[in-house]
């Protein structure tokens, strides 16, 4: 139990908003409460932190991502199963977006703490009950072991170091609890060659043209391609990037290879079929698109110890 759920449960009333996020600051955290949003007064600009606030600062742009990638019944299953009961939990989404995770699930956790680099996709996930904090994730203004589940949904490959953002994230998770990661691409998987490239390159013409997808005028696409930081052939995340940056922190890892319209039977080690144009695309450069390695994404779960050298 993280030291906020002792305090809740300790107390006969109902805790501020404000006061949840206040308890959960470190001690000289540099927060600007003037506003509608908790700002972290430290956060420096940077390439990755002005893409992403450039896209999701605007409603239309935002939305179309939000309900064309997360809002399929198998993301829900994946993460339904992969979260548990959250009725009694602190939890932390970093890189929440517009309320990329909990708004979908349709469920309350006891406390429920949304960061994020854009306001604007921060004003919306408030809505959905989240408690909004604009903060940098590699370095977040919260304390260590704050939360019982942290949880990372397309997130990492938008930030520069995604090794630091993974041990901040650990940081967060208090001894027994939980971190999930999920919907970053998996690195060969999109390792795109020869032909394949040529196809990978030639997409967002047929998107612009067909008007498909979250891409479907030249400055979205633009914009969006400017935050997917990590998203490129030969670019993503890994198994190992995983486990280097996890296990030393006491962390038990497992690692699920998925295509995205697999649900919770990831957890059970299925992984699902990509999208024909994927399929393809792999072939064309010369890879098995049945393999795990071809598989578009990887769910991480990282359980921390409860006590040192129980991982």
């Amino acid at each position: 139990m993280t030291y906020l759920n002792k305090v809740i449960k300790s107390q006969k009333y109902d805790i501020d908003p404000a006061s949840e996020l206040r308890l959960m600051l470190k001690p000289d955290a540099v927060i600007d409460w003037s506003g509608p949003i908790p700002i972290d007064a430290t956060i420096q600009m940077s390439e990755g932190i002005a893409a992403h606030s450039r896209y999701f600062g605007n409603l239309n742009w935002m939305m179309g991502y939000f309900n064309y990638v997360h809002r399929d019944p198998a993301f829900r299953e994946r993460w339904t199963a992969a979260l548990g009961d959250v009725t009694d939990k602190v939890v932390v989404e970093i890189g929440c977006g517009p309320g990329n995770v909990f708004s979908t699930l349709g469920v309350k956790p006891k406390v429920l703490i949304g960061v994020d680099v854009a306001a604007g996709a921060l004003e919306q996930a408030r809505t959905t009950g989240y408690q909004p904090l604009l903060a940098d994730a590699h370095d977040l203004p919260l304390s260590s072991g704050v939360a019982d589940i942290v949880i990372l949904n397309a997130t990492i490959h938008h930030c520069e170091h995604m090794v630091r953002v993974i041990e901040e994230a650990g940081r967060l998770v208090a001894p027994g609890g939980l971190l999930v990661s999920d919907h970053d691409p998996q690195r060969s998987a999109w390792d795109f060659k020869g032909p394949g490239m040529w196809l990978w390159n030639a997409r967002l013409t047929f998107y612009y043209w067909s008007k498909r997808g979250f891409h479907s005028s030249h400055e979205e696409q633009a914009a969006v391609l400017a935050s997917e930081l990590h998203h490129r052939p030969g670019d993503g995340v890994t198994h190992e990037l995983f486990e280097k940056t996890l296990r030393p922190m006491g962390f038990d890892v497992r690692i699920f290879p998925h295509n995205h319209k697999t649900g919770g039977e990831v957890l059970k080690g299925e992984r699902g079929t990509s999208a024909l144009k994927f399929r393809v695309g792999q072939i064309l450069s010369g890879m098995n698109p049945n393999a795990p390695e071809s598989a578009l994404s990887l769910m991480c779960l990282a359980r921390l110890a409860t006590s040192p050298g129980q991982a």
